[in-house]
């Protein structure tokens, strides 16, 4: 004889009850772990370093936009113990991976500036080694040279001339490669701009050129508050890339414009060349990328450095026109 378990109405209830708070719970612990995920996701969003999460068979479980934009780098990396530079795109990554149960992560951050940082430094602790190795030579060159304008025949005057012209290029380049290495380091006094200009139109006429040119300075006389060898070096950079610019231009003659206002807070400086148009504007404050066959790519740096130190700015107002602005703080 079989007996059968009578459940009371007071067990049902109670059954009921504990059937809901079980489902409550799995509610509730469903609820935390989409939070959880989501929270996990805009983490990962947030890195500035793309990131990618890798199941067993090294299918993408979560990455996020940065390495989305970066899918096919991820064709390219491997699981290393050891971080590792990758260069892909004409950018360098630095990659970095780890592990944890079935799960891979990989991480590419993008060290290009960095590098390019690491490889400007370099460049400039070579170049002021060369630059102090050749100053001495340079500096008896110009001796000898001057020794033997006195002496030469008027024929090859213009021989020694020449030597000198470009004795004068290489000091200007030397000078300026130092600079960069060291900083810009100015020293403040008053004068005059009609005494830098006698010194501007002087090393107009030593740096030497073949066309016409027309070279017009402000009108105005003004007191500038500033280091005067450096503004010498910053419109010397101006002037020669303008001269540069109109020699290779077709026309037989061109013309250079320097314009002034003063705004009460700034001297503002525009200055204008008739020449060929600038090639890659984006590279011009870039060390060592010149947009000209002669340039060193230190020139326009030196000149924003300069005018920075001056408490003021550099800029490129028109490529098409080639109108810069220099702007110093009164």
């Amino acid at each position: 004889m079989s007996t059968q378990t009578v459940i009371t109405p007071e067990e049902l209830n109670l059954l009921i009850e504990q059937t809901y708070k079980v489902e409550n719970e799995f509610n509730e612990l469903k609820t935390s772990y989409g939070q959880l995920q989501d929270t996990v996701e805009k983490v990962v969003e947030f890195l500035p370093n793309a990131i990618w999460i890798l199941s067993e068979d090294w299918s993408v479980f979560l990455q996020n936009s940065h390495a989305r934009g970066l899918w096919e780098l991820l064709k390219l990396l491997e699981y290393k113990n050891d971080d590792y530079e990758i260069k892909f795109n004409s950018k360098s990554y630095l990659i970095k991976s780890s592990s944890y149960k079935d799960k891979v992560m990989l991480s590419a951050i993008d060290i290009t500036e960095q590098k390019r940082k690491e490889n400007l430094a370099t460049m400039g602790q070579m170049a002021a080694h060369l630059s102090h190795e050749i100053r001495n030579p340079i500096g008896s060159i110009s001796l000898l040279s001057s020794t033997l304008k006195k002496r030469v025949i008027p024929e090859n005057m213009p021989i020694v001339e020449e030597i000198q012209k470009s004795v004068s290029r290489i000091e200007r380049i030397i000078k300026a490669t130092l600079m960069f290495s060291k900083g810009v380091d100015a020293s403040i006094s008053p004068f005059l701009f009609s005494t830098l200009q006698t010194e501007l139109e002087s090393a107009i006429s030593y740096y030497g050129y073949t066309k016409d040119i027309d070279f017009i300075f402000p009108n105005q006389n003004f007191e500038i508050n500033a280091d005067k060898d450096l503004l010498e070096m910053m419109f010397s950079n101006f002037l020669t890339n303008a001269i540069d610019a109109i020699e290779l231009d077709d026309n037989d003659d061109g013309v250079v414009e320097i314009s002034y206002e003063n705004d009460g807070k700034f001297h503002i400086f525009k200055i204008f060349d008739s020449g060929i148009e600038i090639d890659n504007p984006k590279e011009l404050f870039e060390a060592f990328k010149s947009t000209k066959v002669k340039g060193n790519g230190l020139g326009l740096v030196l000149s924003r450095q300069i005018a920075e130190a001056h408490g003021g700015s550099v800029e490129l107002l028109d490529d098409e026109k080639k109108i810069f602005e220099i702007k110093l703080a009164i």
